[in-house]
């Protein structure tokens, strides 16, 4: 099977195939937040008593730890007494429910602009990283490059390819990474080889063309050093910079202690982009050699999936030519997916051909499973999980204006919008 090859900037984070061979429409998504809109499909907490209290928060353009910040420092709590089931995108109009553990009235005191809040109920535990069923999105594209007639007829033939294939490359997308500046899994990757050094110089120094003149001189300016210098004029949307450049200031060269001053979920999601790239690198790898995404083959591994059609990762099911047929007749009922392995400390390769691309990548990137135990960072260690390689779209619809268009449909959790997009746009990676 031929998959058409990815000749953007996405290639570089290992998104190196697109599922369809068509055109692209060109344009771009996020132009307004509003173009973004994102509503969680919720597992509300069972328990309906508790110290938490449980909310549906609504958010334009807030990035979702910057706005557990400030939603801490409006309540006086902890950030990590707050609860969430996944982060959201920043540009985008976004409904998710998340925890406090406080009262009501504490969660009464946020008044932050494009935020609304609204109390639900109550539980006996904290809304969970992973704590949802799924993301439906509806999305536009403007600015495309072909007339309306070409749009329309290439996103048919898209929706009909995608549906033909039962779904799309389940790539982690580019917001995984840093759309504007796709450093995070360089971040990781410094950590995870021990040099917290680097990982934090990345962090704050390295530069991208598309930040304003503002934060590119600040950058500039962190990579002399002189935190204490920096610190006060640092532009508003450089929280986590600044959090690193005042503890540096107050305790030089204590790289892995200023990792340790951010917020937990971010330093985990430094180590997880690094997986994700080498996940990603696995699946154009597999993609490059033509083998299939819809069906599993001998070595694979197959993970069943719930009554919810949530992955169950924890029961995977090694592929082998005693089982494959059985394994096969799962997956094509959809009852399984196959996977690839995100690679952590806990982690062994496969066999057969997938094995083989495993062991390829991942002696091409010099690393071992067990790098991924982050000596004095246990945030950032990570014991590895898997992925299905294929992902199914629920409901897609498009919509064709004299804007543009809108794309609407939902996906199991874990998966990115960005990814169902890109069959339709092929375009650059900013675009996103």
């Amino acid at each position: 099977m031929a998959y058409r090859p990815c000749k953007t900037a996405e290639a570089d984070i290992g998104m190196r195939y697109y599922m369809c061979d068509t055109e692209g429409t060109g344009g771009r998504i996020k132009t307004f937040a509003e173009d973004f809109i994102v509503d969680e499909i919720s597992s509300y907490p069972p328990e309906k008593d508790g110290e938490y209290v449980i909310a549906r928060v609504t958010s334009t353009n807030w990035e979702t730890n910057r706005m557990v910040r400030m939603m801490s420092r409006s309540m006086g709590i902890s950030r990590e007494r707050i609860g969430f089931a996944g982060t959201k995108d920043k540009r985008a109009v976004t409904s998710q429910l998340m925890s406090f553990k406080c009262d009501p009235e504490t969660v009464s005191r946020i008044k932050l602009k494009d935020l609304d809040i609204k109390v639900i109920g109550r539980s006996a535990r904290p809304m969970r990283i992973g704590d949802l069923i799924g993301n439906s999105f509806k999305i536009k594209v403007r600015e495309c490059d072909v007339p309306r007639n070409e749009a329309a007829e290439i996103c048919e033939a898209v929706r009909s390819e995608l549906g033909a294939r039962g779904g799309f490359p389940n790539y982690f997308g580019v917001q995984r990474f840093g759309t504007v500046r796709p450093i995070t899994h360089k971040v990781g990757e410094a950590l995870v080889r021990g040099n917290t050094e680097e990982a934090v110089r990345i962090y704050l120094s390295a530069p991208s063309e598309f930040e304003d003149e503002s934060v590119k001189e600040a950058r500039e300016r962190l990579a002399v050093g002189n935190y204490s210098e920096i610190v006060k004029d640092m532009p508003k949307n450089m929280d986590f910079e600044r959090t690193l450049a005042q503890y540096l200031s107050d305790n030089p060269e204590d790289y892995a202690g200023a990792i340790s001053a951010l917020p937990s979920n971010l330093q985990m999601m430094f180590t997880h982009a690094y997986q994700s790239y080498i996940f990603n690198m696995m699946l154009s790898e597999r993609m490059t050699r033509g083998l299939p995404l819809d069906i599993p083959i001998d070595g694979d591994t197959v993970i069943p999936k719930d009554a919810d059609g949530i992955p169950l990762h924890e029961k995977p099911v090694k592929v082998t030519k005693k089982n494959i047929d059985l394994a096969m007749k799962q997956v094509r009922t959809g009852r399984a997916f196959v996977a690839i392995t995100i690679f952590g400390s806990d982690s062994t390769f496969s066999d057969g051909e997938m094995g083989e691309i495993e062991r390829k990548v991942m002696d091409s990137e010099r690393i071992t499973v067990e790098d991924f135990l982050v000596v004095g960072l246990p945030n950032c260690s990570s014991r590895g999980s898997s992925r299905e390689i294929l992902c199914p779209i629920n409901d897609l619809d498009v919509c064709i204006d004299d804007e543009g268009y809108t794309a609407s449909f939902s996906l199991p959790k874990g998966n990115y919008a960005t990814c169902v997009m890109r069959e339709f746009m092929k375009s650059d990676m900013t675009h996103f």
